[in-house]
């Protein structure tokens, strides 16, 4: 594969569907692409494949220009590295799961394509099944055949379109860790649309707040779910804030792990974790006590000293503090009164307490050779 590039991209027009945005996606980011329905998410994919002409844009990877409306260029799909996996999974359905990822690897030399699909079949875990067609496969196999095409092209960009739409929650879990684990073992642009805030949590490093085909934020992952106005999420999670972090240890005897991240640390139940693996927190803003004295005689283990950084708008009576202790952000729910009781206001130093169990782990762990609908 050659060396991945920046995906760049720029897209204006009027109707039928309005656009007018501008953005950047580095090999080593997963953007997702977050805002309500007819939003034009699946338009921007659409746009970067090829597959539909805004009426001004400007669309390049590594240098190679795809789309300028200016200068009347516009390269058609199948000559643009591009590996688009759609939510309807679009398999050829007279083909096996192994025939389908070889149609994806016509660029290579014929001696080389079989061993490469069975490579890439394996990737996903479905190197057992290679011979079942797409309606012999679960919803997630079939996902796990498209991903592995997509991948197949060797692309200098992955286009992901409401990629686990189909499958339920459980199904879901399982192919963002693949998801996961397979992109990084070939680094290039991702672009992630999704309803499901769970997926930007687990999946992206940067995201994208998108409506009515216009940005209303950008930014790291760790940017966005720290602001005190974040963006409502459908789904019911609530606002919380994603901390990576590394565990530092692991004490069997308390049940407990340690995870440092910059500026602190957490314990939280171990969870079979393991020292030194890295690994995706999030922390529900609902789970985090505010003080302003260090407390004592309490059950709780992480206690992390802090100073307040912003407060948000009241919604119901309810307000969003953010928490900046060292480089990381940490988001605090509580009252009005709590605000203005403890004279909670950028620069007051505070201690945020939250409890172990309210730290949501995610390690990213995948378990291989699974073939059993997931």
């Amino acid at each position: 594969m050659s060396d991945p590039g920046t995906l760049a991209v720029e897209l204006r027009q009027d109707a039928p569907i309005p656009l007018d945005l501008s953005f950047t996606c580095d090999p080593d980011q997963v953007l997702a692409i977050y805002g309500p329905s007819g939003s034009g998410k699946t338009t921007i994919l659409r746009a970067i494949a090829g597959l539909y002409r805004p009426a001004r844009a400007r669309v390049s990877c590594g240098g190679q220009r795809w789309t300028d409306t200016d200068l009347r260029l516009h390269v058609a799909t199948h000559h643009r590295r591009v590996g688009f996996v759609f939510q309807e999974y679009a398999l050829f359905p007279h083909l096996t799961a192994r025939d389908n990822v070889l149609a994806a690897l016509r660029h290579q030399p014929a001696a080389q394509r079989l061993p490469a699909a069975t490579d890439w079949l394996d990737a996903v875990h479905l190197a057992e099944l290679a011979s079942r067609r797409p309606a012999e496969l679960s919803g997630g196999q079939r996902q796990r055949v498209a991903l592995a095409r997509a991948l197949a092209r060797e692309p200098a960009v992955l286009l992901l379109d409401e990629p686990f739409a189909a499958v339920d929650q459980a199904v879901r879990h399982h192919l963002r860790d693949e998801l996961d684990e397979v992109r990084r073992r070939a680094p290039m642009p991702v672009v992630l649309v999704t309803h499901d805030f769970r997926d930007v949590v687990r999946l992206a490093t940067h995201v994208l707040l998108l409506k009515s085909g216009s940005i209303v934020a950008m930014g790291s992952l760790a940017e966005i779910t720290s602001r005190t106005d974040p963006p409502a999420t459908p789904d019911g999670i609530g606002p919380g804030s994603v901390i990576d972090a590394t565990v530092r240890r692991v004490d069997d005897d308390r049940g407990l792990a340690e995870l440092t991240f910059p500026g602190g640390a957490f314990w939280v139940p171990v969870h079979g974790l393991q020292p030194g693996a890295s690994l995706r927190t999030r922390v529900p803003a609902r789970e985090v006590i505010l003080a302003v004295r260090p407390p004592e005689g309490l059950s709780l283990h992480n206690i992390l000293a802090g100073q307040i950084g912003e407060v948000g708008p009241i919604v119901d009576d309810q307000m969003l503090v953010q928490v900046v202790v060292g480089e990381t952000r940490l988001l605090a729910q509580v009252t009005r009164d709590a605000v203005q009781r403890l004279f909670l206001h950028p620069g007051v130093a505070v201690f945020a307490l939250v409890k172990s169990v309210s730290v949501e782990v995610d390690d990213g762990s995948v378990a291989g050779g699974r073939n059993d609908g997931s």
